[in-house]
Formats: structure tokens, sequence, C-alpha cells
């Protein structure tokens, strides 16, 4: 991959990171932990992969992007507005009273947001629907969804993954966002789920595992979907929690964060630092 645009990818993320601080500091907390394991998928998948026009958000042709993991949510309003889905002046109003960026995605308040998603446990089914329609509909756009570890102790993943492989759905691409951790504890500890790719594979997917916090590898996995014609791909990405704030990283204290001024004030001193070593 060119390094120029690994550089450019980079330096967006780093940018999609301060604007997730930008909204913790607006609305004084939020599920920051799991945003920031799974934000450079998220921002390789809306600036380098998608077929999507952010002037343009319902364009029948495009590619759908679906945040199963829904607290996640700051991810993705932080890349959506860093694309310009919508002025990145709304990310100030997170946490107010009648914000259009609720803790949980909401599609009837924000353009580029596809699905109501936040029960776990919906969005591979939800997925599968879509690209189950775009195939019906004769269009070539493929469906993304993205869950978190934890998510998989839902039986429903499970039916949605069985129904997927069993109609060939070579359109869908699931990622896990494989951060280990959720909000109780360590995921081998609540409810192993590993391995995680080969329990997909026993239901007849095409699996690939990544390190999901390297820009370049995400972008080169990618290109190469489907990974097997007639079956689903999963990209499991082994990420870190909190990446990019190194006294958080691996912290499952900040799957939800409410932090205080001074350790706040860090955090943003430490993504500012990235955004300067990596500007293009």
């Amino acid at each position: 991959m060119d390094s120029n645009i690994v550089r450019t990818l980079e330096y967006t993320a780093a940018n999609c990171r301060r604007n997730v601080l930008g909204m913790i500091e607006a609305g004084h907390a939020g599920h920051m932990g799991g945003a920031l394991s799974c934000i450079d998928i998220i921002t390789v998948l809306y600036f380098h992969f998608m077929k999507i026009d952010p002037s343009n958000p319902k364009l029948p042709g495009r590619d759908r992007f679906i945040l199963s993991a829904g607290h996640k949510c700051m991810a993705q309003y932080a890349v959506l507005a860093e694309r310009g889905f919508f002025d990145k002046s709304i990310l100030n109003t997170y946490g107010s009273l009648n914000t259009r960026l609720p803790g949980h995605p909401d599609m009837h308040k924000l353009p580029g947001i596809e699905a109501n998603t936040g029960a776990l446990g919906h969005g591979l089914s939800i997925g599968l629907g879509m690209a189950l329609g775009l195939r019906l509909d004769k269009l070539t756009s493929r469906v993304f969804v993205l869950m978190g570890d934890g998510e998989l102790a839902e039986g429903s993943n499970w039916e949605a993954a069985q129904a997927a492989a069993h109609h060939k759905a070579d359109n869908l691409v699931l990622f896990v966002d494989c951060n280990g951790l959720q909000i109780s504890g360590k995921t081998t500890d609540i409810m192993n789920t590993e391995p995680v790719g080969d329990r997909f594979s026993a239901f007849g997917w095409s699996v690939t595992e990544i390190d999901g916090n390297c820009i370049p590898r995400i972008a080169e996995v990618l290109e190469k979907i489907p990974f097997t014609p007639g079956k689903p791909s999963l990209i499991v990405a082994r990420t870190v929690k909190a990446k990019g704030i190194s006294f958080a990283e691996g912290g499952v204290k900040y799957h939800y964060w409410k932090p205080a001024r001074e350790e706040l004030d860090r955090a943003i001193s430490e993504i500012d630092r990235i955004i300067e070593e990596v500007k293009p």
C-alpha cells in the first residue's frame, strides 16, 4: 500500500480519536475504550474502501456499515463528522439534551447511520438482511458489520452466522473487534468464545485474522474480500482497548470513562502529539 495513503489514513484516524475525546469533554463521559479500539477499522472503511457519498447518504448503490456494538458509537460519529456527513460542530453536543448524538446510533437523527443498534447481538442479523436485499436488487454493494468480542455471547449472532453461510452471502463482511475486554472484565473469563475464527469457519464462513489497529493491514485485507466466493467473510481484528492513550490502553476501567480534568487533558495531549507525528 502506498506510504502516502497510509500516512493520510493514520493522520485521519488520529484526528478521529481527537474527535472522540472532544465528545468526552462535551458530555463528561462515554464508552471510550471500545470506540478507540475499533476506530482504525471504521476510518479505513469510510475514507479508503467503502462506496459512499457524504452528499448523498441514501445513494441506492452505496456500501452499508452497521455498528452492531452500538455503545461504541463515538467512533462512528467521529468518523462520519470527519468524512463530511455532518458539521463537526455537532460533536460538541454529545451528552446534551436533545442531541443528535445519542448513546447508541439512531438512523433518524444523523445521516450515515444505517440502523439503530445498541441491543447487542442484532447487527449481524440486520446486516445479513441488507446483504440479501441488495442481492435481490441486483446491486454489487457490500455490507460491513462491526461487533465486539463480548457481544458474541448473544445467541442471535450464531443464528445469523448460520443463515449467512446457508444463503452464500458473500457480499457480507463481519469485523469482530477482539480487544479482549468487556464491561465486567476479560471476555475469556465471562463467556469464552475463542477461537473466534474457528467457530465461524465451522459455520461456513471464510476467515482471516489481522492486527485491527494496523491501518495498512486493514486496507490490505479488505482488498481480498470476498475471501472465498459464495461465503461470507469474517475478519477477526485483534485490537487494544483505548488504543492511542498510553495510560488507558488495555484497561477494563476505560470501557466507560468519566475522566477527571487532568486525566482528560493528558489524553488530549497524547493524541495531539500523535496527530503532529503522523501529519502528512
